[in-house]
């Protein structure tokens, strides 16, 4: 035994108590750089090491039922079982058409019908409780430790503190904050925060932790009790009893809340631990919390159309140049499906306002839904209506059948704002109804996605995320979303796909944006709002701004028209978590790179010899910062050019700026 190996299992030892003597298992990834160490002595333990290093020390797992028993505390075991697998999974609207399952499990049978399952794959180890029991229980909690052998830097979204400031409160949100750069001793112990957190583990490996396979179970928030080294899992109590309130009565309050998480009714399978292990690139190209969710449930997939989105909400229904007053009205909405049909953009949102109130069986008197539909179909353009919770999840089938025998393609279903076990429920029992009706989803004011596109494709997009909407509102002092874009990529797009709402025309720099609410702007350049459709996941992509702002600026209008909404291949080029990303993502035989930045201007070579290019000519379309980008941020230069593509490619980067390219192979 070499000094560090030494060093290693004195560490374990010291950290994990009694886990000289308890019973240990080894898991190691196929090619041998993590290895998982779970000790069942007094209580269950894990810890992961990578390349030898300890980088998660001894965690406690356990999970209190309410019938007194406790999993985890002096466990027992009954049967070992150990696989590996090398295959490939086919997906359905993901960042690669197939991608490797290639893993190593270990699975431990407990005395008491319980199971623990571990795996262990080359980009992360992920855990899951199991459950054989056969009566109905309640969960009373679950603990889930990620404690780390020394105080490191943390990346955190915080949840919002609700007006109370107590825990109930936080447990009520829409997921959408900022992310804090913080040390694990420093974090604060009355916060929780939603995952993916980041943990730089050492200097050359970060950790992020997430879940996955969340279906009728809470939600994992993490937070830090006690100012330690460490970060414990925290679950919404489970509702007993709500009722509609919040913004026009669409979202479902909960008033009150049993002493437990959940109540599990049979034999189930728990969501998975998720710590993803690698560098920076790791991090904006894994596939875990794919990999780990429940297989599709949807047979034939062949219904299901990604694709753009003329959005009017976040435009204010601001049209120029027509001679009907703009607003909700059939006229807006016959103008938007025009623009849609005219660039082949394949869907129109009609957003808040096209029903009355809660009854969504009543339509505005000022928008004749049904000329609309038929319009659409005329021009082959799909309509997706938006609905609150409230609205739509009492009736939830009775209007997916109704609106479905009129020709809508989907819901946007908004302002969920909980993930406790009856909110998860929901929207996988949602996802299954809408499936049979041939419905898609986009669900708002959401969690995370955490896996139900892979189990549900039909469920296009989750929001989840902090958007472009809040730059209607905010001022860059308030909300910097450029700081925030880059982290994104290597943090929330862990969890899966974002409805982040790109696609500004009107662009500000630091000095020169300002909100405005019916003519909102991006901060960030022109580029950077282009370069994120490909950046960001989103089988089901917006384009935020006005028709009449697109037409004036039709070269960017094309280009985001005809960008794909998933993809054959991913590849993360370069880049840096909270400065600045480079991805590649190839639809067939075109490839589409971009980058962005955050407010530093930054010189780029963008080395493409791992796209594996031929020796074939190509037409090359690229989109960069005007050299004027600094001052006047809708500035940019677009160039098609043919030929050779070279093995490295050069640009300059704005304050918030970025680049788009494309790639398309010559005939």
């Amino acid at each position: 035994m070499n000094y560090k190996s030494l060093f290693t299992f004195i560490t374990l030892a010291a950290l994990s108590g009694s886990s000289l003597v308890a019973k240990s298992y080894r898991l190691s990834s196929p090619n041998g750089a993590l290895t998982a160490v779970v000790d069942c002595g007094d209580s269950l333990t894990y810890a992961v090491l990578a390349h030898g290093d300890t980088i998660l020390a001894p965690s406690a797992i356990a999970m209190q039922l309410g019938n007194g028993t406790t999993w985890g505390v002096a466990p027992r075991v009954e049967k070992v079982s150990k696989k590996s697998v090398n295959s490939s999974v086919n997906t359905s609207l993901w960042q690669a058409a197939s991608i490797a399952d290639k893993y190593n499990s270990l699975s431990l049978k407990m005395k008491g019908n319980w199971s623990v399952e571990f795996r262990a794959y080359n980009d992360g180890v992920a855990y899951r409780f199991v459950s054989d029991i056969k009566k109905p229980f309640e969960v009373i909690n679950e603990k889930a430790e990620f404690r780390f052998p020394a105080n490191r830097p943390v990346t955190i979204p915080y949840v919002n503190m609700g007006q109370d400031g107590n825990w109930g409160s936080q447990f009520y949100n829409s997921h959408e904050n900022h992310y804090t750069v913080t040390t694990l001793t420093e974090t604060n112990p009355g916060r929780i925060a939603f995952t993916p957190v980041a943990v730089t583990a050492s200097d050359s490996v970060l950790v992020a932790i997430t879940e996955s396979d969340l279906n009728n179970y809470p939600g994992m928030y993490l937070y830090n009790p006690d100012g330690g080294s460490h970060l414990i899992g925290k679950y919404a109590p489970y509702p007993t009893r709500v009722a509609p309130g919040g913004y026009n009565g669409v979202q479902e309050i909960v008033h009150e809340s049993a002493p437990y998480i959940a109540r599990v009714d049979g034999p189930r399978s728990f969501p998975w631990r998720v710590i993803v292990v690698g560098n920076d690139a790791t991090l904006a190209s894994t596939n875990l919390v794919y990999l780990l969710a429940e297989p599709s449930r949807v047979a034939d997939t062949s219904w299901i159309k990604p694709g753009k989105v003329a959005w009017e909400w976040w435009n204010d229904w601001n049209i120029t140049g027509v001679d009907f007053v703009a607003g909700v009205n059939t006229d807006t909405y016959k103008h938007y499906i025009d623009f849609a049909s005219r660039n082949g953009i394949e869907y129109v949102i009609l957003d808040e306002g096209w029903s009355v109130g809660l009854d969504l069986t009543k339509v505005n008197p000022a928008v004749n839904l049904d000329e609309i539909l038929s319009y659409a179909k005329q021009k082959n353009v799909g309509i997706i209506l938006w609905a609150g919770f409230c609205a739509i999840a009492p009736d939830f089938e009775n209007l997916c059948r109704l609106y479905a025998s009129k020709g809508v393609k989907g819901f946007k279903i908004d302002f969920e704002d909980r993930d406790d076990q009856l909110m998860t429920a929901f929207n996988h029992r949602a996802a299954e109804i809408a499936a049979r009706y041939n419905l898609v989803l986009d669900i708002h004011g959401s969690y995370k996605p955490a896996g139900i596109n892979r189990t549900w494709p039909n469920v296009l997009n989750v929001e989840g995320v902090k958007g472009m909407e809040y730059l209607k509102f905010n001022s860059l002092d308030k909300f910097d979303i450029v700081e925030e874009v880059n982290y994104l990529p290597y943090l929330r797009q862990i969890a899966g796909p974002m409805d982040f709402t790109q696609g500004a025309m009107d662009n500000g720099t630091r000095d020169n944006y300002h909100k405005s609410y019916n003519r909102p702007m991006s901060q960030g350049t022109r580029c950077q709002q282009l370069a994120l459709y490909t950046i960001l996941m989103s089988p089901l992509n917006m384009l935020c701004d006005s028709p009449s702002n697109y037409d004036r600026e039709q070269d960017c209008t094309e280009y985001i028209a005809q960008i794909p909404t998933a993809w054959d291949e991913t590849k993360v080029l370069d880049g840096k978590m909270g400065d600045y990303v480079v991805m590649a993502r190839r639809h067939g035989n075109d490839w589409y790179i971009a980058g962005t930045t955050d407010w530093t201007p930054r010189d780029l070579t963008v080395d493409l010899t791992p796209l594996g290019l031929d020796d074939k000519n190509y037409t090359i379309t690229t989109f960069r910062d005007g050299a004027n980008a600094h001052r006047n941020a809708t500035d940019y230069r677009r160039s098609v050019t043919s030929g050779r593509v070279p093995a490295t490619m050069q640009f300059h980067l704005a304050p918030g700026g970025g680049f788009a390219v494309k790639l398309t192979p010559a005939n």
